[in-house]
């Protein structure tokens, strides 16, 4: 796994960026690679280190989600277990290596093959969430979701654990479905730039172009059946409790069921893959318009 950390000539705070934690979100990695390798020591002040691929296996397997070795998610396996399966080796090394010595951590995302999404920053409720919320804002993109610890619908990520351990962390996304698109990478890049400049590691105004629309917490639906998946609606678009936000039927077009907005909220990820298994994701709603 190969990484890079430039300490500036005057002392500051130490930033981590990793991406590639789910190996087929590729506008994450390349803003990652094009930033490591725009760092200059002359202009850093503090550290900073940057790991653009920390699931190589699901990346030269072009594995959306899961680590092939076996199967699981490794954004829902930390901070892992040295003597776990394969994707617990790897989040417990990953916490290890990046998220215990940094004092910042930025984990960059995008949608994978079958997600179609709306850009958004994530952090979670911790001792230390004033400081998270700041950076994605700083991170400028459209969305921010507060969760809270009761209701972690993304539990054992990265950046649930750095709150735990007390790092001001955020997931950022943008890209989808796993196209390399150069719009979405300079959305990563100019976000890596707000909060930079947010935190005093590098020059520049910590300005933010986009006043985002902040969420408390997520819906994250799934089909009880297997089936041809249609949604309605599309990210970024609002919608209002009880409406008809897609139908998952039989491969006839036969309707086998009707999937309804649970409270108004603002959807930012939709699986756009018509082939849904049994509880398969179809739909995660921000909550509040």
């Amino acid at each position: 796994m190969q990484y890079v950390t430039v300490k500036g000539h005057r002392p500051g705070p130490h930033l981590t960026v990793i991406a590639g934690v789910h190996g087929t979100e590729y506008t994450s990695i390349a803003a990652a690679r094009e930033f490591a390798r725009s760092l200059d020591a002359a202009t850093v002040q503090g550290t900073i280190t940057v790991a653009p691929l920390v699931n190589p296996a699901a990346f030269w397997a072009r594995s959306p989600f899961v680590v092939p070795l076996d199967g699981n998610n490794l954004n829902r396996s930390f901070p892992g277990n040295p003597d776990g399966p394969p994707t617990e080796v790897l989040a417990h090394h990953l916490t290890a290596t990046f998220i215990e010595p940094t004092d910042y951590l930025l984990d960059l995302h995008a949608g994978d093959l079958p997600e179609a999404l709306e850009p958004f920053a994530l952090y979670d409720e911790s001792a230390v969430e004033a400081q998270a919320r700041a950076m994605a804002i700083a991170y400028g993109l459209g969305h921010v979701v507060r969760q809270t610890r009761a209701a972690r619908t993304v539990g054992g990520s990265t950046s649930a654990v750095a709150a735990d351990l007390g790092k001001p962390a955020i997931t950022a996304e943008s890209g989808q479905n796993g196209i390399l698109d150069r719009a979405a990478v300079d959305q990563h890049l100019a976000g890596l730039a707000g909060v930079c400049a947010h935190l005093g590691l590098l020059p520049g105004a910590a300005t933010t172009a986009v006043q985002p629309r902040e969420h408390e917490g997520w819906h994250w639906l799934r089909t009880p059946v297997a089936g041809w998946w249609e949604p309605t609606v599309s990210v970024g678009q609002p919608v209002a409790a009880g409406e008809l936000i897609g139908v998952v039927g039989d491969v006839l077009g036969d309707a086998r069921h009707e999937v309804h907005a649970p409270e108004d909220g603002v959807p930012l990820f939709i699986t756009s893959s018509p082939a849904v298994g049994a509880d398969g994701l179809l739909i995660g709603i921000a909550r509040g318009l």
